[in-house]
């Protein structure tokens, strides 16, 4: 099933262009969004009394690109910064923001917000929401750059070779059926996580602050990833151990995501995105921090091992001091 978002990028026609080129994208409309009047003309937005944004709506295969690359890309295509202005425009009506429609979505977008106020010292010129209500622009601004391709347009032009390039990185689940019953089990967030590399919010995730003894199974397949014994409170606000239970079970990729170098670690059985590992874990055991989303894990405590068909692994939780 086709999903929708709405990104508010500045103009409306370089936005509507950069994700009209994704693979995946099903339709772009030019639009304004969250107008106190309804079915606002282009002139009447332009007075900036309307309150509504120029926004883009976004029909896309969930299948066949995540949320969370959307909304990556939707980042690189603005000034998160920039107060109500995108390129040379300026206005109420050219603020950025985020809508969504399936409050489902919501907290895969205050996640991926999240991570990109930990970029900044200063607080995000961005909002993020429930959708109030969407009006199609009028038709000349709908495929305005592809009428018009000498058409003004902000968002930089090295965007749409990597718009056009947006392609998932596949995992082991990736057809139809899996696909399917994979929807059906995990939670959006999870879903985000494990499938498209997204990042839940810190601090406020499910394992976090657990410390009982235990072991902890990838999400998607139950596979045995991580002892109790191995995880510390490192301060960084995700599950950290020092090692998997065995290097077999982990995979690392290179990840330039959000302007950085780091290590992905992903789950070698079902290819699910766990996190990512970092040089400054605990000396005495090795000096790694794998930093995993708790979405991408389920706790299983030593006492209910047994019969969730684990007990082969009770002896390495048992002797935990």
């Amino acid at each position: 099933m086709n999903k929708t978002i709405y990104f508010a990028g500045g103009c409306f026609w370089g936005t509507a262009r950069l994700f009209s080129l994704v693979p995946g994208v099903i339709k772009t409309v030019a639009g304004y969004a969250n107008s106190k009047v309804p079915a606002p003309s282009y002139e009447m937005v332009c007075t900036g009394e309307t309150g509504a944004a120029e926004t883009v709506e976004v029909v896309y295969n969930p299948d066949a690109v995540g949320l969370a690359d959307l909304i990556m890309l939707f980042f690189r295509s603005i000034d998160p910064l920039s107060l109500n202005r995108q390129g040379n425009d300026c206005g109420t009506q050219y603020r950025t923001g985020i809508y969504y429609s399936d409050t489902t979505e919501a907290p895969v977008v205050e996640a991926m917000v999240a991570a990109l106020q930990r970029r900044h010292s200063t607080p995000l010129a961005l909002e993020w929401g429930v959708l109030e209500n969407f009006y199609p622009a009028e038709e000349y601004h709908q495929d305005y750059l592809q009428k018009n391709p000498g058409g003004y347009c902000h968002v930089n032009p090295a965007l749409f070779n990597e718009a056009k390039n947006l392609v998932r990185q596949p995992t082991c689940c990736s057809n139809e059926d899996n696909n399917a019953e994979l929807r059906q089990r995990l939670t959006p967030l999870q879903w985000e996580v494990t499938q498209n590399g997204a990042t839940e919010r810190p601090f406020v995730n499910e394992y976090d602050n657990e410390f009982r003894r235990g072991i902890y199974v990838d999400i998607i397949d139950g596979t045995p990833l991580f002892l109790s014994s191995r995880k510390f409170n490192s301060g960084c606000g995700w599950p950290a151990f020092s090692r998997p239970i065995d290097d077999s079970l982990i995979n690392e990729f290179n990840d330039t995501s959000f302007g950085r170098q780091r290590t992905e670690v992903r789950s070698a059985t079902s290819g699910a995105h766990l996190g990512h590992v970092f040089p400054d874990g605990p000396a005495e055991d090795g000096g790694l921090r794998y930093c995993i989303n708790s979405a991408s894990l389920r706790f299983i405590p030593l006492e209910r091992m047994a019969e969730e068909g684990y007990a082969d692994y009770i002896p390495m939780v048992s002797s935990e001091s």
